[in-house]
Parts: structure tokens; sequence; C-alpha cells
């Protein structure tokens, strides 16, 4: 999990991975849309590969790059886990703002 978050730091990987939400996309399509140049997104592309976010595939000359689920769905339990605290937290606090 700290691969991930580390790997998601960076703003650029992060916009790869908002941008493979909508499904998978074309080395090329995801430096046109992020107004990189094609080096510098393959550059991005390892790094999260790397971490287990992203799968490249090559198909002729093209590589078709999709997210993989794994990692992003052990973020989502681990931010769980805090879900509940935070509920009773603002669950007291709206009920004190009540009170007074």
């Amino acid at each position: 999990m700290n691969s991930t978050f580390r790997t998601l730091a960076e703003p650029n990987r992060l916009r790869v991975v908002e941008l493979l939400r909508e499904g998978p996309l074309t080395v090329g399509e995801i430096a046109n849309r992020l107004g990189l140049s094609q080096p510098q997104a393959s550059k991005h592309l390892r790094a999260l590969s790397a971490a287990g976010l992203v799968e490249v595939q090559a198909i002729a000359n093209r590589r078709i790059c999709k997210l993989r689920p794994l990692p992003l769905l052990e973020l989502e339990v681990w931010l769980e886990s805090f879900r509940h605290s935070w509920d009773e937290k603002l669950d007291r606090l709206g009920n004190y703002m009540q009170e007074l």
C-alpha cells in the first residue's frame, strides 16, 4: 500500500489513473490528454505498472493501458477502517451542535 501512495503522490501519475478510470487508453492518447510527451507518459506508466496500478498490453505497435483494481481496492479497505471512526465523531459533533 505504501508504494501505491508513493506512486500516486506524483500529480501526473494521479492524473493518468484518473484518465484510465474512464477505460483503457493508448500511451499516445494519455500523452495527448495530459499534454505530455510520449516519453514522459511512458515513464509515468512504467512507475504505475511497477506499483501494480496499471497493466500495459502491446497490440501490434500500440500499447493499451488499463487500471488494475486490486491496489485501489486495498486502499478502499484501508480508508473504510477510518470511515466508521469519522462517522462516529461527526455524529457526536452534530449532536453537540444541536444541543447548542
